[in-house]
This record gives structure tokens, C-alpha cells and sequence, in this order.
């Protein structure tokens, strides 16, 4: 043990501290690769966890949830009902519902005195401060990230209300980060306009009650009027709102690790070919090749867990604008402050993929270098035995990758969803897997390329051809870069037309009006019952239409309910067959989209249970549409029926069509008269702007961490051409002493990384188009829509742009191979 660990020290420790610039360049690429993979990790878990957290202080002990199946909730008579139900020790009702306060979205909580019951983060502050509560009017206990005292009047909704008490720091922190203000149910009823309704029953069974058989007679009891689930519903609901995000940025986060692995290999290759002479000594002594391997692993290990480390760190500081970035549309749909969270697997498995990935790595190259006889260890590289392929290995790597991209096709073609987003992946993989087959001829290549260049190219091209696995694995870094930039960015974009194209419809009308910006989904509260007719009132207004958005739950998951007044102009409805209209008016079915068709496993035709506030409405699948859903699937039915059905009278969209020759400012400004506070008014063209910037947020994260990889790969080039000046380094101070110009040698080294960079930014821009039509077939899965394939000018604007930031890698390597002193140089080895 003592002789392994001096031996790791002298020989492997110590190299790392000496060449410093090495060093530093792999702990700096493997911790950005840990940096983006915790920031990944913490979106899902910053929303995920805000949510849980939430729903745990405020549920408790509570081990079942009675929840409404809309945003409205349900009829606050069924409280009576559920008492009654045998097993329950309590049954504590709550409203929650999300108000316009200040500049942020504010969660409005009423309890009654059932609530210490739960002993959830409520019943303290409750205790401490019911005298001042029940004795001011209309009081309300504050967060205090609202920054309210005690004393001060605010208007909440149409309703002014009095801060009777301000919640603690720690309290505020667990209840939606401190944006929360707490009354007694009759007062919450008042404030959000719902009297006689609740959004949740918090249930708390008698000890030793069978939960499952209580959730049954629960369910029987509320007979499809609400959802009966374990309180943990709503987090696993609030995942499945950023899946685009989360998906997006985890695969260009894997390709990020995927560069960094071939930038620590040939940071190895570096380590061996700096060290031959002492390895190839220890080798002609009897030293026995498994020890040499064993330690070069562990070094690689170590530059693994000590750069993952620190890009953790690094990640859990930077992923704080990660969150910020997150379309506003997704944060809507959960309704709940997102603070900053990093679950606690995010930083060790990080640093675990770090770790595999330079082990990995490593273990490659140290079987190239060191498998080999003590006279090969004196040899250059690219003349070992080791470097030569096994041909029988390279037709395996040609059968393998075949068999990836007809995976890769299938995952693509097949609708999976968003596991069909899978295919992007694989297809590079398998790219990387028949790029490894065609090693000789991508060497070739890129020497054929460096020969353009006149002599300095010869001399660059032989030196391409004497480290072809080298070569190979620095012209794969750039093809990663390129292809993934090249198919993510041009996919992304044709995305956005798609779905650009989708709310198209909304230029039709000249203004809207919603509760909420038209970004965010204008879901509720529901317009008041006047306002349509005020709004018709208006001078210079010929035509006012009606529609509502609505969150609901069907089966484990939410679903968008959209529904439409009769008549009303909109491209979604002129689109669907003959007689689905009149079919939805009549309420004997709903349309809806792949992904809820999907997930329920019904079809056109198929019988569909619809829970809604007043019954479950057995209906029938009308159609199957492709319609973007990068939050949820959509449900499309007719405005009476959702308004019957799911107790939701009036309207949360209203449609505005200006009279010819009407003034638009002065209609604008007549309109705005006539509005309530926290009503929004936007153009028709504004409101398809709104939604096709939300969609371009969802997928520039992705594209954010792409142009990482690139800026790596950059990295990965300056390392290999700095491995191949320093294994020539007494080559070059030969042809320095012979007269060559610093000039040809910059020339040499220049035209090597032009050769290498070429090589991969080809191969990456015909990766790039590939995986680019797999990547529209597998997002128009993802977000149910029908995405067309534009590969247009980008992809070699994207290529190009990619190649230009690698090849700035070969500037440092040159300058010093043409600054290399003649006398060090020649004493060199």
C-alpha cells in the first residue's frame, strides 16, 4: 500500500502540480460539465420542491387530500359529507388560490380552526396571533416577503384588507417562500370572489385506519366531483410542467460530459507522452503494466471528483438564473412561488458522472498507451502497435452504430412522447460509435485537408498521421459540438415556427382581454360578468367573443381545458372534421390532444370519463389533434358545456374586433377605460409575439448549454495541439536550427488544427442535418404538434460559427511552437 501511494505521488500527484496548464484546463472543462449538470438537476428540483415543500407545511399530518378538479374548486357542502365518512380523526378544509399582489403572484390561504389538527407550519402562527385575526376586519397574517406591518390597509382583488399579523422569517420560508397571505376561510371566500367553495379537504385518518380503503370510500363518496390522492399529486403535477425545459437541457448537458470525456482522454494522452521516458525506464526495470494503468485511472479519478466538486459548487451558484429563465407559462401552471432548491442527489451525481467520465476516459487511454512492449514505450505515438484498430473491432463498431440509428429512427418515428426526444441522443452516439470504424479515413482526411495548405501543411499532415486515435477523438469533440449545435438549434427554430404557426389565429382578432398576460395561459379568475358587454359597448368595437382556459385533472395528471363560444373564429376549430363542432355543442364529446390521447390510451371514437365538479360526464373522444402542449396535454370542448359542467360561468378570454376604419389607439384607449384593475389588454399580433417568445424560452436554455459544448470543444482542440507540439518539440527546434521561420512552424501548427477542425465540423454539420430531421420527428412527439423539417441557411451559419470558436484553440499551440527556444528544444528528451 505505502509503494502504490509513493508511486501515485511522484509519479502521477506530482505531474499534475508541474504541468500546471494541463491541469487546470481539465479541471476547468470538468467542472463546467458538474456546473451545468447541478443547474439541470435544479430546475426540476427547485419546482418539484417548492411545491412539495408547500403542500407539506400546509397539509401536515395529512395523509389524503380531497383537491378540486379545476382551479374553483368544489362545493364547500361536501365537507359535511367527508366528516361523516368513518376513519377520519379530521377533515380540515382549506382555499387556496393565487392573487395579483404586487409585483408577484401572491398564494391567498383560508383556514378554519380545524387547521390545528394538521400541525402543519399554519397552526403556530394561527395559535399566537387568532385574538388579533378574528378581531380585525377583514384581517389577514402577511408573508413577510411582502414586506407589509402590522396595521397597513391593501386592497386585495376588490376587497380591502388589514395586516393583523406578519409571519415569521422561518414560517414565510416554508410557505411559498414568504408570498403568502393567510385568512379564515370566510374571509379568503370573500377576497377571491368564491363564496361557499374549497380547494382542498386536508384528510387525517384515525390511527390504524387502512388508507387505501379510506381513499376508496372517499372517492365513492365525492363520485368524480373532485380528486381523491396522497397530497404528493400536485408535486408529481408540477414535474410534468417543465418536462421541455428539463428534457432539453439534460441531453445538451450529456453532450457537454461527452466532450469533457474526450478532452480528459486526450489530456491523458498528453500526461503519457510526457512521461515516456520515465515509464518506458520503469517498464525495461519490471515493472508490471496493470500498476502504471491503475494509477493513471486514478489520477483521472481524482481530476473527475476535484473538478466536479468544484463545478458543483460553481453550478448551485449559477443555477439561480437558470430558474429565473424559465418560461413564464410553466411557473402559471404551478402556482407556486419557485425558490431556488437543490435536491440532494443534484451535486453527488454530478460529481458521479464527472468521476465516470474521466475514469472511462482514462481507462482508453491508458489501454492504447501502456499496453505495449518497453521498446514501443519509447516510440512515438501513432507508431505503437497500440494505435492501429483491430479490424475485427471496427467491424463491430459498424454493425453497433447501424444498430443505433435504426434504434434511433424507431424512437424518433414511434410517438413516445417525450422519451421520443431519446433519439437525438442515441443518433450521436451512434454517429461517435461509426465515426470510431472510420478512423483511417477521417485521419485521412484531415491530413488531406492540412496538404491544401502548401509545405507547412505536409509537415502538419504528417503529424496528423503519426496520432490518428488522438486525432480522431479531438476531431469527434468538434463533431459533437457542431452536430449537436447544428440539429438543436435548427430543430428549436423549426419548433417555433410550428408552433408560431399554431396560435397564428390569435392576428385574427385585433385586441384580447384576460385575467393574465396571454403568455402565461390566461387559465382564471374569470372575467367579470359584465365586462363583455361593456367591452361591445365601446365605440369603434363591432364584435366581442368569449372563450375559457381552464387547468383540470384528469386521471394523475393536468390536463388544459380550451373551450370556445359557438361561432367564434379560431383556426383550432375551423380545423376539425365535419360535425366535431356540432357534436362538442351538443355535449357528447370533446377533441383532444395526442398526448392526453396518449397517456389515457383512447382513440377517435373511444368512451372518455370527464371528472368535473358536478359528476363525472362520460363522453366521447371526437378527434385526435397534434396541438403544442409543452406544459400539458388539451382537452377542447364546447363554452356552455364547460361552463355547465364545470361550474365555471363567464369567461377568461375575450376576443376584440375593431369596426373598418376605427382608430386602434383610440379603440385601445376606450377599451382600457372600461377594464378592471388587473385586467390585461393586448393586440392580436402582440399576443402571438407573447406566446412564440414563451416557446423560445423553453428550448434557449438547451441551446445556452450547447454553445458551452463548442466553447469545450475550443478547449479540446488547444490540448491536442498542444500534446502534438510538445511530443515534436525537439522535431521542431531540429527545423529551427535548420533555418525554418517561426512563421512556417505558426503555419504548420495552423494548418494542423484546420486539417482536425474541418474534418469535425463536416462531419458534425452531416451529423447536424441527420439528427436535425430525427429532432423535428421526435419534438413534434414531444409537444404534440406537427413540426416540419426547414433545414434552411442556419445549419451552416450554426457550423460555421462552431468552427470558427474551436479553431481559436489552435492560436495558443501555435504561438508557442513558433516561440519554441532553438537550444531547449534540441536538448529536449
Amino acid at each position: 500500500m505505502r509503494a502504490a501511494w509513493d508511486r501515485l505521488r511522484l509519479f502521477n500527484l506530482g505531474e499534475l502540480v508541474v504541468h500546471r496548464g494541463r491541469t487546470v484546463i481539465a479541471l476547468v472543462v470538468m467542472a463546467v460539465s458538474a456546473g451545468l449538470l447541478v443547474s439541470v438537476f435544479s430546475i426540476a428540483g427547485s419546482v418539484t420542491g417548492s411545491v412539495d415543500m408547500l403542500t407539506k407545511s400546509l397539509g401536515g399530518r395529512a395523509e389524503l387530500e380531497i383537491s378540486g378538479i379545476t382551479d374553483d374548486g368544489f362545493d364547500q357542502r361536501m365537507l359535511a359529507q367527508v366528516r361523516a365518512v368513518p376513519g377520519i380523526e379530521a377533515a380540515v378544509p382549506m382555499l387556496r388560490a393565487q392573487l395579483a399582489s404586487g409585483d408577484e403572484p401572491t398564494l391567498l390561504v383560508g383556514a378554519d380552526a380545524s387547521v390545528a389538527a394538521l400541525g402543519s407550519s399554519l397552526d403556530a402562527p394561527l395559535r399566537a396571533q387568532a385574538v388579533r385575526l378574528l378581531s380585525t376586519p377583514n384581517g389577514v397574517l402577511t408573508g413577510s416577503a411582502l414586506g407589509y406591518a402590522v396595521g397597513d390597509r391593501f386592497h386585495l382583488g376588490t376587497t380591502a384588507v388589514t395586516v393583523a399579523g406578519v409571519l415569521d422569517d422561518a414560517t414565510s420560508r416554508r410557505l411559498d417562500g414568504g408570498h403568502i397571505i393567510v385568512a379564515t376561510l370566510p374571509v379568503a371566500q370573500q377576497i377571491a370572489g368564491r363564496a361557499g367553495t374549497l380547494d382542498s379537504i386536508e384528510i387525517v385518518p384515525v390511527a390504524g385506519t387502512d388508507v387505501a380503503r379510506l381513499r376508496t370510500a372517499l372517492t365513492t363518496l365525492v363520485n368524480g366531483r373532485a380528486v381523491v390522492a396522497e397530497p404528493g399529486l400536485r408535486t408529481a403535477q408540477a414535474g410534468g410542467a417543465i418536462q421541455l425545459v428539463r428534457y432539453s437541457t439534460t441531453m445538451a448537458s450529456a453532450a457537454a460530459l461527452i466532450v469533457s470525456g474526450f478532452l480528459i482522454y486526450n489530456a491523458m494522452s498528453m500526461a503519457v507522452a510526457q512521461r515516456r521516458p520515465t515509464l518506458s525506464l520503469l517498464r525495461a526495470m519490471g515493472g508490471r503494466r496493470s500498476p502504471m494503468v491503475r494509477d493513471l485511472i486514478a489520477e483521472a479519478a481524482l481530476l473527475g471528483l476535484v473538478g466536479g466538486a468544484l463545478g458543483a459548487v460553481a453550478g448551485i451558484l449559477t443555477g439561480r438564473l437558470t430558474i429565473a429563465r424559465i418560461p413564464a407559462a410553466m411557473i402559471a401552471s404551478v402556482q407556486t412561488h419557485i425558490d431556488y432548491l437543490v435536491p440532494g442527489y443534484a451535486v453527488p451525481a454530478a460529481i458521479a458522472a464527472c468521476v465516470a467520465a474521466s475514469v472511462t476516459a482514462s481507462a482508453i487511454a491508458a489501454r492504447q498507451i501502456y499496453k505495449v512492449q518497453p521498446i514501443e514505450a519509447l516510440a512515438p505515438v501513432g507508431v505503437s502497435k497500440a494505435d492501429a484498430v483491430n479490424p475485427l473491432l471496427r467491424w463491430a463498431a459498424v454493425v453497433l452504430g447501424l444498430l443505433m440509428v435504426t434504434a434511433a429512427i424507431g424512437i424518433a418515428r414511434a410517438d413516445l412522447g417525450r422519451y421520443s426526444l431519446a433519439a437525438i441522443s442515441l443518433s450521436i452516439a451512434a454517429a461517435l460509435v461509426l465515426c470510431f470504424a472510420a478512423t483511417g479515413p477521417i485521419v485521412a482526411l484531415a491530413a488531406a485537408v492540412a496538404r491544401i495548405f502548401g509545405a507547412p501543411g505536409a509537415l502538419g499532415a504528417t503529424t496528423i498521421e503519426r496520432a490518428p486515435r488522438r486525432v480522431w477523438a479531438t476531431a469527434m469533440t468538434v463533431m459533437i459540438g457542431v452536430s449537436a449545435t447544428v440539429a438543436m438549434g435548427g430543430a428549436s427554430g423549426n419548433l417555433v415556427d410550428a408552433a408560431t404557426a399554431g396560435y397564428a389565429d390569435l392576428a385574427r382578432r385585433d385586441a384580447f382581454v384576460s385575467p393574465t398576460p396571454m403568455a402565461s395561459y390566461p387559465t382564471g379568475p374569470v372575467l367579470p360578468a359584465d365586462l363583455k358587454a361593456r367591452i361591445a359597448a365601446v365605440p369603434g368595437v363591432t364584435d366581442v367573443g368569449s372563450a375559457q382556459m381552464a387547468f383540470a385533472t384528469l386521471g394523475r395528471g393536468r390536463v388544459m381545458l380550451q373551450a370556445y363560444e359557438h361561432g367564434s373564429p379560431s383556426s383550432l376549430i375551423d380545423g376539425l372534421k365535419p360535425g366535431v363542432v356540432e357534436a362538442m355543442s351538443s355535449g357528447s364529446g370533446v377533441v383532444v390532444s395526442r398526448d392526453v390521447a396518449r397517456d389515457l390510451h383512447v382513440r377517435e371514437g373511444s368512451p372518455l370519463d370527464l371528472p368535473t365538479p358536478t359528476g363525472v360526464h362520460t363522453v366521447r373522444v371526437l378527434q385526435v389533434i397534434p396541438y403544442f402542449s409543452a406544459i400539458t396535454g388539451t382537452v377542447v370542448l364546447d363554452l356552455d358545456v364547460l361552463r355547465q359542467w364545470y361550474a365555471r360561468p363567464g369567461e377568461t378570454i375575450l376576443g376584440i374586433n375593431f369596426a373598418p376604419g376605427a382608430d386602434p389607439a383610440t379603440t385601445f384607449a376606450a377599451i382600457r377605460a372600461v377594464l378592471p384593475p388587473g385586467a390585461f389588454l393586448a393586440g392580436g399580433r402582440d399576443a402571438v409575439a407573447a406566446v412564440s417568445e414563451g416557446v423560445r424560452q423553453g428550448t434557449a436554455l438547451s441551446g445556452s448549454i450547447l454553445w458551452i459544448v463548442v466553447l469545450v470543444s475550443t478547449v479540446a482542440l488547444l490540448n491536442t495541439l498542444m500534446l502534438s507540439v510538445l511530443e515534436r518539440r525537439r522535431e521542431l527546434g531540429v527545423l529551427r536550427a535548420m533555418g525554418i521561420s517561426r512563421r512556417f512552424l505558426l503555419r504548420t501548427v495552423l494548418t494542423e488544427a484546420v486539417g482536425i477542425g474541418c474534418t469535425g465540423a463536416a462531419l458534425g454539420a452531416a451529423v447536424g442535418a441527420a439528427v436535425h430531421y430525427l429532432a423535428t420527428l421526435a419534438l413534434g412527439h414531444a409537444m404534440t404538434i406537427d413540426v416540419t423539417y426547414h433545414p434552411g441557411p442556419m445549419l451552416l451559419i450554426y457550423a460555421t460559427a462552431a468552427l470558427i470558436l474551436a479553431l481559436l484553440g489552435s492560436i495558443p499551440p501555435a504561438v508557442r511552437a513558433a516561440r519554441l527556444p532553438i537550444v531547449e528544444a534540441i536538448a529536449a528528451d
